[in-house]
């Protein structure tokens, strides 16, 4: 097969790949991980249900591509903007209203990814938890690492980082409901928290 041909093809099995996972991100936001299916996605997209399944192989295959699409996803609208800002106070500010934005608009139509499924595979052990869990512990460490410059600059009063960080993510995930039930106060209420937490030392 000459060579043009079959980069041919794989363009189109990457565009074909690229467009099942925008459904899926979207579909698993929405009904979970467990409610993706072949099916189902074939008939969202138009695509056959055979030729989906060629490209993932499993449903699990699936599941865990949908994941790290949702995490390109999410880093491209919260972290790599909030990068142009300086690290610490400015940084963390800069990550909760990009956060904000994300929750709000919403990029996946079931709102924040990782909340809409950790309850589903808290629980259950395998893969699909492990990648879960590791998407959580890496935005964590991102905030407590961005609390720790702010605390050496003396930007902020000293305090317990991941614990801090853990407080931050506790409420934007709250957060991330309240929106889904329509409560628009909640915003106000993740930047009241954002400020107490980042509260510049006495003097």
């Amino acid at each position: 097969m000459p060579p043009e041909t079959t980069d041919k093809r794989r363009l189109r099995g990457a565009r074909t790949r690229g467009m099942v996972l925008r459904q899926a991100v979207d579909l698993a936001s929405l009904d979970s991980l467990e409610g993706l299916s072949f099916g189902r996605l074939a008939s969202d997209t138009g695509l056959s249900k055979a030729g989906i399944q060629t490209l993932f192989g499993t449903k699990e295959a699936l599941q865990l591509a949908t994941i790290d699409r949702a995490r390109e996803m999410f880093t491209g609208a919260v972290v790599q903007p909030a990068r142009q800002a300086p690290h610490g106070a400015a940084r963390l500010r800069a990550l909760t209203e990009h956060w904000i934005d994300y929750a709000t608009a919403p990029l996946f139509a079931g709102g924040c990814f990782r909340v809409a499924n950790l309850a589903e595979y808290d629980s259950r052990p395998g893969p699909i938890r492990d990648a879960l869990v590791r998407d959580q512990d890496d935005w964590r460490n991102l905030l407590s690492r961005e609390l720790r410059h702010a605390i050496s600059a003396g930007e902020i009063v000293d305090q317990d980082a991941e614990l801090a960080a853990f407080h931050l993510d506790a409420v934007l995930c709250a957060a991330n409901t309240g929106l889904r039930l329509g409560d628009t106060g909640v915003v106000d209420k993740i930047r009241r928290t954002v400020e107490d937490v980042l509260a510049a030392p006495p003097g």
